[in-house]
């Protein structure tokens, strides 16, 4: 094992690989000042991610959480309110990735193959990524972090699959490596292909496409994730003349809510006051911040009216469980921080655009309901048992208790919304969203209201590059995008003559949305009714307006429709694809 020392964090990045692969990281963690050069006017592009972040849990929009880092940017760049994942983790990555709506992109639900178009579990052959549409253009491409975009394929004994998860044994490829972040056009990658992870020991970690299989005792997953995204920043350095494209996605704070003891420290007494005091604090520095303004956003009712704090027979379990999440989200911060100081002291950071959003609202999953099995190992590698406490019998920690914060606290911490992940509410789809860009951004500081969609990544990172979208790819065709570039809004504060999206699509395991302009029509299944909403009167969507305007409701559905069948949300035969 390797342990590669990154200046200026006071840490180590761990990369268990062999010596061949430890040279290379080694030998990209030479320093270097960026040349001048033809390309200097392309900006390096890094795109941060976070895996079911609070809505408000960011300093900068409303949260406690000690977030300076991305608060600076936002100081000193853009934030959007108004910015829409597709509500869960792998759909949102596909999309995202590859400038399409997910079922286009292969994964309408999960990373699970189930014969049709619009549901393979890994990225359609139609499709192109970033990565290899900016390395196409001249850029260097590099992922450290979350995949979660190849078919997650388990052992059917359960025993078996239990041991793989624990890394008692060892079954090879997590799936197939032509479709991990190598085959996918990056051209470096460490991280996990499957979606949750033990932040202590993490299951299917990879470097490059080789699996990662020992991990040092002070592992901590973010950090692993910051200190690579440092070291393969100064590996970029050694071709200076070229830009870099990064694609960094944390696991954080997704659950098993695991932190490291300093971090939860700071925040052991933030949450004493319970759900209910959060709300209103949160929703104070919301107005305070001006993101949204209390005559057309006002706090909706609290979702959970029989659940009352000062009654809460485990207030104690509540309050600590979500000072982990929190700690969660410091120790990303923090991280985030090494990655801004690298840039500035390698003279990057100015013509670098930085990127931070997060793939869904916060998570109301209980993975103590599913207990061990498919993604939860019910042990460590050495054989110690890891707790699901069902009871919150045992406080969440680190390694050995497997827990989440619940539907109440993501609930309170998607505040000002209502719902979270998996729904397609405002509190499911709505992510913050950070852009920094020295060289680029106009009258920083600004706060963008204009509604995106993460299908605009790809058609704006192609204009920063100069680049265009492709017909083909490697003699395959590619799905047209529906994305559009948001360029302009970076460059240039005034407001555009029409919007960049008149019409907006999600669908989701039956949960569906359809945003018209200002107007959306939203259900929580396939079998619940439509409730439309104007979300320019009413963003926080506690008013339905579908008994009182019930022709627009029709036709917005019947429109839905239409492009739930553009989209590929129906299922057809594999054969007709």
């Amino acid at each position: 094992m390797f342990r590669l020392p990154v200046k200026n964090t006071g840490r180590y990045a761990y990369h268990a690989v062999s010596s061949a692969l430890a040279l290379v990281v080694l030998m990209g963690s030479m320093a270097f000042t960026l040349a001048p050069s033809k390309s200097a006017k392309r900006p390096n592009i890094i795109l941060i991610m976070a895996d079911d972040l609070g809505y408000s849990d960011l300093g900068c929009y409303g949260g406690e959480i000690n977030t300076p880092n991305l608060d600076k940017l936002a100081k000193d760049g853009l934030r959007f309110n108004a910015c829409y994942n597709t509500g869960r983790c792998c759909p949102t990555r596909a999309s995202m990735l590859t400038g399409l709506y997910p079922h286009q992109a292969g994964i309408g639900k999960m990373t699970f193959a189930e014969g049709k178009p619009g549901y393979q579990g890994t990225l359609d052959k139609h499709t192109v990524t970033i990565a290899e549409a900016l390395r196409a253009a001249g850029y260097q491409t590099g992922m450290v972090g979350k995949w979660h975009i190849s078919e997650t394929v388990g052992r059917k004994d359960n025993a078996e699959q239990l041991k793989w998860l624990a890394h008692q044994a060892d079954y090879g490829a997590f799936s197939d490596p032509n479709t991990y972040p190598t085959g996918r056009g990056f051209e470096k990658f460490y991280g996990t292909i499957w979606g949750v992870v033990d932040y202590f020991d993490p299951f299917s970690l990879v470097y490059g496409n080789q699996p990662v299989k020992t991990v040092p005792k002070d592992f901590y997953y973010t950090n692993a994730i910051g200190d690579t995204a440092v070291s393969f920043v100064r590996q970029f350095g050694k071709q200076a003349d070229k830009p870099f494209f990064m694609y960094v996605a944390y696991t954080a704070p997704h659950w098993p809510i695991q932190a490291l003891p300093e971090d939860i420290k700071k925040y052991e007494n933030t949450y004493k006051n319970g759900w209910q005091a959060l709300r209103q604090s949160r929703y104070k520095r919301i107005i305070d911040l001006k993101l949204f303004d209390p005559a057309t956003t006002p706090l909706p009712d609290f979702m959970f009216p029989k659940k009352d704090w000062a009654t809460n027979p485990t207030k104690d379990w509540d309050a600590h469980a979500m000072a982990v999440h929190a700690a969660m989200v410091d120790r990303m911060d923090q991280n985030i921080g090494h990655l801004i100081a690298e840039l500035k002291r390698t003279k990057q950071l100015d013509n670098t655009i930085i990127m931070f959003l997060s793939d869904n609202g916060a998570s109301s999953e209980d993975p103590t309901e599913y207990g061990p099995g498919f993604d939860r190992a019910g042990s460590t590698r050495e054989g110690q048992t890891v707790a699901f406490p069902t009871k919150k019998e045992v406080l969440p920690n680190g390694q050995l208790v497997h827990a989440g914060i619940g539907a109440v606290w993501a609930h309170s911490i998607n505040t000002p919304f209502r719902y979270y992940k998996a729904k397609q509410h405002e509190g499911g789809i709505a992510t913050p969203l950070i852009v920094h860009w020295p060289h680029g951004v106009q009258q920083p500081g600004r706060l963008v209201r204009e509604p995106l969609h993460v299908i605009d990544m790809m058609s704006t990172f192609l204009d920063l590059a100069q680049a265009s979208y492709p017909s083909t790819f490697e003699g395959r065709t590619i799905t047209p995008t529906p994305g559009k570039s948001f360029v302009p809004l970076l460059t240039s504060a005034k407001a555009p003559a029409q919007r960049i999206h008149p019409e907006l699509f999600w669908e989701h395991f039956g949960a569906a949305a359809f945003r018209q302009q200002d107007w959306k029509i939203v259900r929580l299944d396939a079998n619940a009714p439509w409730e439309l909403y104007d979300l320019k009167n009413n963003r926080s969507e506690t008013k339905n307006l579908a008994t009182q305007y019930p022709d627009r409701v029709t036709a917005m559905s019947q429109r839905w429709q239409q492009l739930a069948e553009e989209y590929k949300v129906f299922p057809k035969p594999t054969a007709q694809q």
